[in-house]
């Protein structure tokens, strides 16, 4: 969190002429907010090791990242978190689902995120972490997701051609490209100072921000299990464009939840009661 407050102090002082690798470093870099003496108690409880991820852009080396789960059940639970965040910031859900003993629950630290090391990180290594935890650990049969990881989850079912029992997002990202606008905008980078980053990172990745729409991207079939929560006034994830995807894909079933925002969502009673009856009821 110190490099972060650092960072928007920089980009804040250069108005008008921003630094193009301070802008990159601002974007890719996730800051860690320390674990809190409760999560520490679960993380004790934990099973834990490591699986390897490839870094395709930022290293070119292959990275681990480290995993965790809980209950020995034959169903595969997995949870993947969202930017900033890490695997025990689904601490209520994880405890709610290990009321059921069927169950085992595997959560990571994405690249970058809680304890797994890694300077910078990307949409793409949240996606290969579920792929490597699906080949090198366990096939999960429930994916969930919260915001970026709502979005990688997406790839990563499609790129493993796998078809889960049920797939759960939690106040997805939809359109990566704007969410990239909303953090520039909140240091005060002009749009025309921004044209530098979106140019520099097609040159890098080698694909448009705008390549990154779950509009676009989302390949699923119909008869795929697919519930989606969400608070209509969350600022992190637009409601304009979740409901371009929704009407787009009608065989997704959603819930609006009100007053539970983006990050709140997760410790929200009614939310995480409707998952673990959805993942009681599969035959």
């Amino acid at each position: 969190m110190k490099r972060l407050k650092q960072l928007i102090g920089d980009l804040k002082q250069q108005q008008g002429n921003p630094d193009a690798a301070l802008m990159r470093e601002f974007i890719f870099y996730s800051p860690k907010m320390p674990l809190r003496l409760h999560q520490e108690q679960l993380i004790a409880e934990s099973k834990q090791f490591s699986l390897p991820v490839f870094d395709t852009y930022f290293t070119r080396s292959e990275i681990s990242i480290n995993c965790f789960s809980w209950g020995k059940g034959k169903r595969k639970v997995l949870l993947t978190h969202g930017w900033a965040s890490k695997a025990l910031d689904f601490y209520e859900l994880i405890l709610a689902l290990l009321k059921n003993d069927d169950l085992e629950v595997i959560a990571f630290d994405a690249p970058g995120n809680g304890s797994s090391v890694s300077e910078f990180s990307n949409l793409m290594l949240y996606a290969d972490s579920v792929k490597s935890i699906a080949l090198n650990y366990a096939q999960p049969d429930v994916l969930i997701g919260h915001s970026l990881g709502g979005m990688a989850n997406v790839i990563a079912v499609q790129e493993l051609a796998i078809q889960p029992q049920l797939l759960v997002s939690i106040a997805p990202l939809i359109r990566l490209k704007e969410n990239f606008e909303q953090s520039l905008d909140s240091v005060n980078i002009a749009s025309q100072d921004q044209e530098i980053f979106f140019a520099n990172f097609e040159k890098e990745f080698p694909v448009s921000a705008s390549y990154f729409n779950l509009s676009s991207l989302y390949k699923l079939k119909n008869e795929t299990n697919h519930f989606l929560a969400f608070d209509p006034e969350d600022h992190i994830s637009p409601y304009p464009f979740l409901k371009e995807f929704l009407d787009k894909y009608p065989a997704i079933t959603s819930k609006s939840f009100e007053n539970v925002g983006h990050y709140k969502i997760l410790k929200s009673v009614e939310v995480i009661e409707d998952i673990t009856k959805q993942i009681q009821a599969l035959s």
